[in-house]
């Protein structure tokens, strides 16, 4: 069961990359969202819904990797899966949107302002998860505020 958990928290191995996994995961999930993204998908639900079952999953398998690798290990990288998630969701299908999400996110992922570290304190799996929620949240907010203003 470890080995599941290992595979689900290293986002299906990118935090075996080394420095940059973060970034990677962050990439790949917005080339994946992108993608799976057509007319006759619901372009709120599945993205809400999967969103969610990451980030449960990255919970639970946080605890546990925990266990083995210590605690927030730099393997762990689906964290950066459910912000990025958080951050795509309901933002227009724009590469332009996209890419400034993306640069948000990984923003307010590296920087931790606005009480982002704090959230890092909790315990084990929600520990892992909670600050890149935030980041998500404060991107999204972010790229949600530039969509309504128009200004690209």
């Amino acid at each position: 069961m470890v080995l599941f958990h290992k595979i689900i928290s290293t986002g299906l191995g990118i935090g075996y990359i080394g420095k940059g996994a973060g970034t990677v995961a962050a990439a790949v999930t917005c080339t994946i969202w992108w993608f799976l993204q057509t007319e006759y998908t619901n372009p709120y639900l599945w993205p809400f819904l999967s969103t969610i079952v990451i980030l449960l999953l990255g919970v639970i398998s946080g605890d546990e990797v925990e266990l083995v690798w210590g605690k927030d290990h730099q393997r762990v990288v689906i964290d950066e899966v459910a912000g990025m998630g958080i951050a795509l969701l309901l933002v227009p299908l724009k590469w332009e949107f996209y890419l400034i999400a993306f640069i948000l996110f990984r923003f307010f992922d590296i920087a931790k302002p606005l009480y982002i570290r704090r959230f890092e304190a909790l315990p084990g799996g929600w520990g892992v998860m909670a600050d890149d929620v935030l980041a998500g949240i404060y991107a999204n907010f972010s790229i949600q505020a530039i969509v309504l203003l128009r200004l690209f």
